[in-house]
């Protein structure tokens, strides 16, 4: 599906920001699909602002991007604003369009749940999620071995520290706060290994991340050609890299490529979560990951939103709304020197 380009307007005298209309397969809820790619409210590389837009600064462009995604009430559209050189819209575009999910069905999943007595209530308080997918292969690698046997908080504080570490801040006049780019594999092999420890990493992880940054820089590791794998030859190849076994292999499918023909079902937390989420229901995973079939990746999601809303943490803004006047005033474009590298 094309943008459709819709207006153009100048902020503060700079070069005019493009606004195109993007069409979405209904139905589809942004602040779900965002809140299952965040994870938390703390994450400092998606934001959700207070009026319900997700904010995003994309690297690897001719200089760094931001783009901002609202729904604007429309359930067959989004509107995408793009803050970056203009030569890179068209691929801007399609980056926003994979990491939010615009174009996926999921009718076999809707169907499916509402046959499961424990996941068809959940299916239809978040129905609309759509399945993200992180903008590089090399942020879902990283994601995943941060996240190896971690809480979800704990994971969570982890990658903020590395984030916020390694990875640079671009300020905006119109937030409060700093939105961050994503280290780049190049950031995390120049940081020392006492630095990467201090933030909570443990050795074997640091160790993992420096393999899968040197794989992608070698081109051992490539997503084009992972792209053209079924899913179970693209998981033994991220698996012949040390430190990578199933359940973390798993999760680079699902939030790095898009496959929902795959689920961790090998995480000991999925039984606690729909236990649960599931109430008195009785269970059986082993029968709905077959029931779900090549959409079963869509029943991670959902347990995870599942945990979320048990927190409050569901569609929680990433910062408190700010008056105006009480903003800071940086110079746009600015990205200062990073912290704490």
């Amino acid at each position: 599906m094309e943008a459709r380009k819709e207006t153009g307007r100048t902020v503060h005298g700079t070069a005019p920001l493009r606004v195109h209309e993007v069409p979405v397969a209904t139905p589809y809820r942004l602040d779900l699909t965002v809140c299952a790619l965040r994870r938390l409210s703390t994450n400092v590389v998606d934001l959700l602002t207070p009026e319900g837009v997700y904010v995003r600064a994309l690297s690897g462009f001719r200089k760094p991007v931001i783009v901002r995604v609202a729904q604007n009430g429309r359930a067959d559209a989004l509107s995408i604003t793009i803050d970056g050189d203009v030569r890179d819209d068209a691929v801007v575009l399609d980056v926003v369009r994979k990491t939010l999910g615009t174009d996926r069905g999921l009718a076999r999943f809707y169907r499916a749940a509402a046959r499961i007595p424990w996941l068809a209530p959940l299916a239809r308080r978040m129905r609309g999620v759509k399945p993200p997918r992180y903008p590089t292969l090399w942020e879902a690698c990283a994601n995943a071995i941060v996240f190896q046997q971690l809480s979800l908080r704990a994971a969570s504080a982890i990658m903020q520290r590395l984030i916020v570490a390694v990875g640079r801040p671009v300020e905006t006049d119109d937030l409060p706060v700093p939105v961050y780019l994503f280290p780049t594999p190049e950031s995390v092999q120049r940081a020392t290994t006492h630095s990467m420890g201090t933030i909570g990493l443990s050795a074997n992880k640091i160790a993992t991340l420096r393999r899968v940054a040197e794989a992608l820089s070698t081109g051992t590791l490539d997503e084009t050609s992972l792209e053209r794998c079924t899913s179970p030859d693209a998981a033994a190849i991220l698996r012949r890299i040390k430190g990578i076994g199933p359940w973390t292999a798993t999760l680079i499918l699902l939030r790095g490529l898009g496959r929902l023909d795959v689920f961790p079902d090998n995480d000991t937390s999925v039984g606690r979560n729909i236990a649960f989420l599931g109430g008195s229901a009785p269970f059986d995973v082993a029968h709905a990951i077959d029931a779900l079939g090549s959409q079963r990746g869509m029943l991670y999601y959902h347990l995870l939103l599942g945990r979320l809303e048990s927190r409050g943490e569901l569609g929680r803004h990433s910062f408190d709304d700010v008056p105006p006047h009480a903003r800071r005033q940086p110079r746009r474009g600015t990205i200062p020197t990073s912290q704490g590298r």
